[in-house]
């Protein structure tokens, strides 16, 4: 397969301003490097591209005056710094140069290392953009394949997901062993050097108690206990999880809470191959019971990709009530509300339940089933 471009890409000259950070952040692997060398091959204006894991990269930018800086990019005025996050005080440095550098753009790639110890936030407040990019989409494989093809590999995107490098294997075996190297090399090292963790073996057991229990209420005390850590320990690990971009937490819709539930929470995984990978389970759905937790992880992940690369507005939420009607996905939007169930099992379709019909009569409902679900990740 030939390059793919990014979502992100369209219009990406137009986020690359004098005296602005553009800031692209996403989990490692997802091809952040790629999509920035992609885009230097189009420029033809000189520019100075900096490698953040480059030991003489920090040594470069560690004398922080104005003259070390200039001297640096001489008449360059686009600088390029992929791995940033592992820069001594980025955010400072940063700072300077487009406060101080007259027509100065800077492109900054980072895993959200950045996050975590607020290393740009705080310095970079009204000087910056913040772009996501995550696993490959599928409004993005649309480019280039057509409904035959796409529905031919939605099996494949359940169990092994969308990272990018999985596109340079052929073999099923091949991409479980990617996915297995990518969970115990690259997708916790960001927090176990923010914790000064030597040992992942807790993360990785909170993770997979997780996988198990996709589209459940999850209870922190109950996974502190099975794991050996206390809950505001499990807490803090969760936290971190989704500043990294490995799960999202969604919190409960509420507006009636004497019979609505509306202070629990579930967590999805950004990529189902991470999810199977942990379990240790890259059976093909035949094989497998879990169909409907695939599907529903499938569909949260494609849609929160879909809403950050869109720029959607828009607040996510599960709904429950004590009496055990739920639904699956709820969103705020547009001063409206909308309510998904998702579901693999055609037979199984029904409408909304009496108790959302009756708190919320205006709200619009739609189950999101085989034959309309790319309608809800590529709105198209």
């Amino acid at each position: 397969m030939k390059y793919l471009e990014r979502t992100i890409e369209q219009n990406f000259d137009k986020l690359v301003l004098p005296n602005k950070v553009l800031i692209i952040l996403g989990a490692r692997r997802v091809g952040k490097t790629e999509l920035i060398k992609a885009q230097l091959s189009n420029i033809i204006e000189p520019y100075l591209f900096l490698n953040g894991d480059d030991n003489t990269t920090a040594l470069l930018l560690s004398n922080r005056t104005i003259e070390n800086y200039k001297r640096l990019l001489g008449d360059k005025k686009l600088l390029v710094i992929d791995e940033a996050q592992t820069i001594p005080d980025i955010g400072r440095i940063l700072k300077l140069m487009v406060d101080e550098i007259l027509g100065l753009k800077i492109i900054a790639t980072g895993s959200s290392l950045f996050d975590l110890n607020n290393a740009l936030g705080e310095p970079l407040t009204g000087r910056n953009i913040t772009i996501k990019l995550f696993p490959f989409s599928q409004l993005e494989f649309s480019q280039q394949e057509g409904l035959i093809e796409t529905k031919s590999r939605l099996e494949e995107r359940l169990i092994l997901g969308s990272y990018p490098e999985l596109l340079q294997y052929n073999s099923w075996d091949e991409k479980s062993t990617y996915l297995s190297s990518l969970v115990n090399s690259y997708l916790l090292k960001d927090i176990l050097t923010f914790e000064k963790l030597k040992k992942h073996n807790k993360i990785i057991n909170l993770l997979r108690l997780i996988a198990f229990q996709i589209g459940k209420e999850v209870s922190l005390p109950e996974l502190g206990q099975q794991i050996g850590l206390d809950k505001n320990t499990v807490e803090r690990y969760l936290d971190l999880l989704t500043k990294v971009f490995v799960v999202y937490k969604l919190q409960a819709y509420s507006k009636n809470q004497r019979k609505e539930i509306s202070k629990s929470s579930r967590w999805y995984f950004y990529d189902n191959g991470i999810r199977n990978a942990l379990i240790a389970n890259v059976n093909h759905l035949a094989l497998r019971t879990d169909q409907g937790e695939l599907w529903e992880n499938y569909l949260v992940s494609e849609r929160l990709k879909l809403q950050s690369y869109k720029g959607m507005l828009v607040n996510n939420y599960f709904w429950r009530t004590y009496s055990q009607q739920e639904i699956d996905w709820v969103e705020e939007r547009d001063g409206k509300i909308f309510a998904y169930e998702f579901k693999w099992n055609a037979k199984k379709i029904k409408g909304a339940p009496s108790s959302w019909k009756k708190f919320y009569p205006d709200a619009e409902f739609k189950t999101i089933h085989l034959d309309n679900y790319l309608d809800f990740i590529t709105l198209k």
